[in-house]
């Protein structure tokens, strides 16, 4: 599992941890059972005090996200579909956030900047079909 924190973005480490375990469940990349990296593994990994991660894995615990088994690695609980769904879209809403502010900075109409959208997903798609 990739995870990289930027300890100077001004998001809390925590955070974009989370964020991060989050993207990476909704986009399939961990599938459930999959099992997560240990609090201290983690926390050397990333060169961030293990309480950061333990934070982190908490929170997702809390939220439903993650399931804790005695004795053993935490793990990326199943979510149903309409769960999946919703996270889906949270995590899009999540990084669309910026590309929102900056349209509205530059002055750009919504039509123009959903043209712009538009035209990004067209290209992605096929590139991915390449």
């Amino acid at each position: 599992m990739l995870i990289v924190v930027d300890p100077s973005s001004g998001v809390p480490v925590f955070r974009q941890v989370m964020d991060q375990v989050r993207f990476h469940i909704a986009s399939g990349l961990l599938q459930p059972g999959d099992e997560l990296p240990a609090t201290r593994s983690l926390s050397a990994e990333l060169g961030v005090n293990p309480m950061t991660i333990s934070k982190a894995y908490n929170l997702l615990e809390r939220d439903g996200v993650l399931e804790r088994r005695p004795g053993r690695p935490l793990v990326v609980r199943e979510l149903d579909p309409e769960e999946l769904e919703v996270e889906k879209i949270d995590r899009l809403r999540a990084s669309l956030t910026d590309a929102v502010r900056a349209a509205l900075q530059l002055g750009l109409e919504n039509d123009e900047a959903l043209r712009v959208y538009g035209e990004l997903l067209e290209e992605a798609s096929e590139e991915e079909q390449s």
